[in-house]
């Protein structure tokens, strides 16, 4: 399970042993020492600033965002100065320089932050989830090696400031939620165990409901997607439908994710490189999932539903075929001619069940979905698809804030042709490339008259890290999290 330890607090400095963190701007490392002079309590005289100002200057430190140099002090208090550049202080440097000091002080009991007393809320966002997304690890064992547990911010804080660090905490708590479920091994994660997770994790939080639906209960409503994927395992399908629904909420967004918690690729088996690390193929239902209780946390004034169809695709002897025909939520009916495209298929009953019953203002799904994907951004970037110039935007603006990177895709009518289905109505897989394009294509069919409210994001490949890098850790990031935060925060302003 992931190990989140880490106390960030406001106080002012005392004289103990930690270790103190002084912030540099981009060229201007004398700005440091000033700043470190600046606080009496540490007990700095004019020797000790003058050996800081040597010290910066002889290693060179440009104040580049992220980047860390360590001063030691045997015999003296405190034993070790770390200087971390914040770039142009933006919230963006503040991050890196927060992720920085988790991996450079990770040793450290404690950790003392000297930063300018104009510090702004937004770098105080950003500093602490830095820190937070930066100190995280996944691990079975129960071993508990030294770690950096608290760090304080010697800042003279406003209530704009602690209400930034609490939206911090609960995004870094979410995004920690969603790294924990992708991380888990496909023995553990099944999908009535991911579904008792959820209920586990929104257990208490007042206007916030966790509905399960079982394999009777899908039968019985016609989510025949999420079954026909989910037959070929002993370990039945689940739909969790999680409701945020506050008072006086005028605007209702619903987050669908896809939660496929092991992917074989069934009959059409995928080799094992494309196998080992399909853990990570319900990434999306652990975004929306994370997002939500995200959004509950901060209280925000939107109604909020996330839709998360969990499957294992798994072979076995009543497994989804090819030339099998499925008949969606809501009639639309598909072909299967590669069992391998199969989160398509239960974001299909998804989407049409939230158009039919829940009617929202706007849908957004994420979803592992593509390889096609990684070919064309590589591992940092999402594809997003949208008809809506305006969705695009506002999110494209909320993964910029967030520390996220999305690209727009173009959702190209002239392929759509090639989905059309001879003895259905669509086909699930194609021969003629642009994988994740037609992916984006064919679950278009099941957005009604939602069309130009609708955002997809393919982001198969961001929800891994193959190793640490900045706040992301190894293995999985929780992709998504943060950008559906902060475009749902802006949606509700």
């Amino acid at each position: 399970m992931g190990v989140f330890l880490l106390d960030i607090r406001f106080a002012a400095a005392r004289s103990t042993s930690a270790a103190v963190a002084v912030v540099v701007p981009s060229g201007e490392p004398t700005t440091a020492v000033s700043l470190l002079g600046s606080v009496p309590k540490l007990r700095f005289g004019p020797a000790d600033l003058d050996e800081c100002t040597a010290f910066l200057e002889d290693v060179g430190h440009s104040g580049s965002a992220g980047s860390v140099h360590s001063l030691p002090r045997p015999g003296r208090q405190p034993a070790r100065l770390l200087f971390v550049g914040i770039g142009d202080g933006d919230e963006a440097g503040w991050r890196s320089a927060g992720a920085a000091l988790a991996k450079s002080a990770r040793s450290e009991p404690a950790l003392i932050v000297v930063a300018p007393v104009e510090l702004p809320p937004a770098a105080v966002r950003g500093l602490a989830e830095g820190l937070w997304l930066a100190s995280y690890r996944y691990e079975l064992s129960t071993s508990s090696p030294a770690e950096l547990r608290r760090v304080t911010v010697v800042l003279d804080a406003s209530g704009e400031h602690a209400e930034a660090l609490e939206r911090a905490r609960a995004v870094a708590v979410s995004t920690m939620l969603a790294r924990d479920l992708t991380n888990t091994p496909g023995d553990r994660k099944t999908p009535a165990w991911f579904a008792r997770r959820v209920e586990k994790a929104a257990s208490g939080v007042p206007q916030l409901t966790v509905s399960v639906r079982d394999p009777a209960a899908l039968a019985e409503q016609g989510f025949n997607a999420i079954l026909a994927v989910g037959r070929g395992s002993t370990r039945g399908p689940r739909l969790v439908e999680m409701s945020w629904r506050p008072r006086g909420a005028r605007r209702h967004v619903v987050l669908i994710g896809k939660g496929i918690t092991f992917d074989t690729g069934g009959i059409c088996i995928k080799p094992l490189s494309g196998m080992k690390l399909m853990r990570k193929d319900m990434g999306g239902a652990a975004a929306v999932v994370g997002a939500t209780l995200a959004a509950a946390a901060m209280r925000l004034p939107l109604r909020i539903t996330a839709l998360a169809p969990l499957a294992e695709n798994a072979i076995g002897a009543d497994a989804m075929r090819p030339g099998d025909v499925i008949q969606h939520y809501g009639g639309i009916t598909s072909e299967v001619l590669n069992t391998d495209a199969e989160g398509r298929l239960v974001l299909g009953d998804v989407m049409a069940y939230a158009v039919r019953r829940l009617r929202p203002d706007v849908i957004v799904d994420l979803a592992t979905l593509t390889g096609a994907q990684g070919v064309a951004l590589g591992k940092r970037t999402a594809a997003m698809y949208s008809h809506s110039d305006t969705l695009a935007e506002e999110f494209t603006g909320a993964a910029a804030a967030a520390g996220e990177a999305v690209w727009r895709m173009p959702l190209l009518d002239d392929y759509a042709e090639e989905l059309d289905g001879g003895i259905a109505d669509l086909v699930n897989s194609t021969d003629i490339g642009a994988g994740s394009l037609l992916a984006a294509l064919y679950l278009r069919e099941f957005t009604g008259a939602l069309r130009n409210d609708w955002v997809h994001f393919d982001m198969s490949s961001p929800a891994w890290a193959d190793s640490a890098d900045g706040e992301l850790t190894k293995g999985a990031t929780g992709w998504g999290v943060r950008t559906l935060t902060r475009w749902l925060e802006s949606a509700s302003a």
